[in-house]
């Protein structure tokens, strides 16, 4: 991981010392009140990212917005992604990089609110890779779910029942869970029985 983030900060030639970045990003991801948005998630991510590296426009960008969408995490705060893209504006601004790749980045760590229906490829893609969680095998979803519930550990059982069963409605009310061909093939029928027997559990 350590050498990918390397690899990517020199590749953008950004200034600074990467390695101490990398360490402050891993110590952001390793909060002990994070189970699942950790550098795993991260990882993951970009193995899904690495997959439909054809079919994105601006791969660095992409890249770098996921390694920051979630630098930023608190389960009991509804801001975490406008304040993860901040963070990865000021960042690429104290490297020297473009206000433009800068504005570019933030604007692809807002998309992974889910709040919108994005209509460029590298955004829907960025929200593909980040929902493919959904779609991955019924072992590996319910994993995420009991992470999930550990990050809302403070949330009394039934308020947490009806907000998570209104959060996996919303995506399984969708036309599509994924926006690009490449992830509806791949885990649409498989995160449509995921999402709908975790909120049949949790009514």
């Amino acid at each position: 991981m350590k050498d990918r983030f390397i690899s990517l900060w020199n590749r953008i030639n950004a200034q600074g010392d990467a390695e101490q970045e990398f360490t402050r990003l891993c110590e952001m991801y390793s909060n002990s009140e994070r189970f699942y948005h950790t550098m795993t998630h991260v990882r993951n991510c970009l193995v899904e990212l690495d997959s439909v590296r054809g079919l994105v426009q601006r791969f660095d960008s992409v890249e770098f917005a996921i390694w920051y969408h979630d630098a930023i995490y608190d389960s009991g705060v509804k801001d975490n992604e406008e304040r993860s893209a901040q963070l990865a504006y000021d960042v690429c601004l104290a490297a020297q990089l473009p206000k433009e790749f800068a504005g570019r980045v933030s604007d692809l760590i807002l998309v992974t609110k889910h709040n919108v229906i994005p209509g460029r490829i590298d955004a829907e893609i960025l929200i593909d890779v980040d929902l493919s969680i959904l779609g991955k095998s019924p072992e590996e979803f319910d994993e995420y779910e009991k992470n999930i519930r550990r990050e809302y550990s403070e949330v009394p059982e039934d308020k947490f029942r009806q907000g998570r069963s209104t959060i996996l409605q919303m995506f399984l009310n969708r036309t599509s869970v994924y926006l690009t061909d490449f992830f509806k093939a791949k885990y649409e029928m498989q995160a449509r029985k995921n999402l709908q027997r975790s909120i049949n559990k949790l009514r």
